[in-house]
């Protein structure tokens, strides 16, 4: 999960916890706790949100063509890695230190959330939901319409998925640290192998899954015209 979130106690928490990641053994006490659920640590999720991009990031944003938009994109280390490429991408998250973050890496990024409006609507190439983003809002089917309408006609979402078996599962979600408490706010879960439903729902269709590094993901291409040619494709694929 990738906490592209609302509300100004969780996006004030979410800053604390990015900030304080140098800090030693800080990490470990980071927790997304959800509803009527168990609390997680996020002590390898902050660390790699932090870090510089890896193998199975690099592996992931050389599948991005042309033009990126990133999605909930944190402390902005895909979209620092791909201004390092020399490449056009655009960073978009609701966190204020987020952003200042990825702006400090040298990474174009705006505050705002995903469904407000952002540059070059309906022109770019590839829209990135790493990190398990495609749960932002909680309504997958919501979001990937939204993501379907940012990109061209020819253009792909790349999607970080969780694990076989999931299935499609949404709740609220909170950080936690010690004894503050965020604001709940709502996150979904979408398998691998359950991707397709909520992306032909949105006009998209799946193109391809693959796993690397132990994270799966999966790019989902626009509906043609003519549906009875996705069928086929997907069929063949």
């Amino acid at each position: 999960m990738g906490l592209a979130t609302v509300g100004p106690q969780t996006l004030d928490l979410y800053g604390t916890a990015l900030r304080s990641v140098g800090e030693p053994g800080e990490r470990r006490q980071w927790f997304a706790r959800y509803e009527h659920g168990p609390r997680r640590s996020l002590a390898s999720e902050l660390g790699r949100w932090c870090d510089g991009a890896d193998e199975t990031d690099r592996d992931l944003l050389a599948r991005a063509g042309g033009t990126v938009l990133d999605a909930g994109c944190g402390p902005g280390r895909l979209v620092a890695e791909l201004a390092g490429q020399g490449r056009m991408a655009l960073g978009v998250d609701t966190s204020r230190a987020a952003v200042t973050i990825a702006r400090d890496l040298g990474a174009t990024a705006v505050r705002r959330s995903i469904f407000d409006p952002v540059p070059a609507e309906g022109s770019w190439d590839t829209v990135l939901l790493a990190d398990g983003n495609i749960g932002i809002g909680g309504d997958p089917v919501a979001l990937l319409t939204r993501c379907r309408e940012l990109v061209a006609v020819t253009g792909r979402v790349l999607a970080e998925l969780d694990p076989p078996g999931t299935g499609i599962r949404a709740g609220r979600v909170r950080l936690e640290r010690g004894t503050q408490r965020g604001t709940w706010f709502p996150w979904a879960h979408v398998g691998i192998d359950a991707v397709a439903e909520p992306a032909r729902a949105a006009g998209l269709r799946v193109q391809a899954t693959w796993e690397r590094g132990g994270r799966c993901f999966a790019s989902l291409v626009p509906l043609g015209d003519d549906p009875s040619v996705d069928a086929r494709l997907e069929l063949a694929s």
